[in-house]
């Protein structure tokens, strides 16, 4: 499984790539800040929203620490995306937040 360190992940953005972040944590946690631009799909609903994500899109997923995020990057590689783990996840981002 790939995976990225959220410094590779802010050094992208400040180069303004165009990045497909899924947030994988629960309504609650989300509320106290997520990455700009990110999608939120709990990850208990990514077995049936899925289908909302385009195979051919790369994305990167990210959770608290990195243990739901590398779930979902499980699931997800198994289905055929191309989906890379947040290492450490927002335990360790500090770079902006959207609230």
């Amino acid at each position: 499984m790939k995976s990225i360190t959220t410094d590779e992940v802010l050094a992208l953005l400040d180069a303004n790539e165009d990045l497909h972040i899924i947030d994988v944590r629960e309504d609650e946690e989300v509320a106290n800040g997520i990455i700009p631009g990110a999608v939120h799909i709990p990850l208990g609903q990514i077995p049936e929203r899925f289908e909302e994500l385009d195979p051919e899109t790369p994305y990167i997923i990210v959770c608290h620490a990195g243990g739901r995020s590398f779930s979902a990057c499980t699931y997800l590689e198994g289905k055929g995306y191309d989906v890379t783990n947040l290492e450490g996840g927002m335990s360790v981002w500090d770079g902006e937040l959207e609230f």
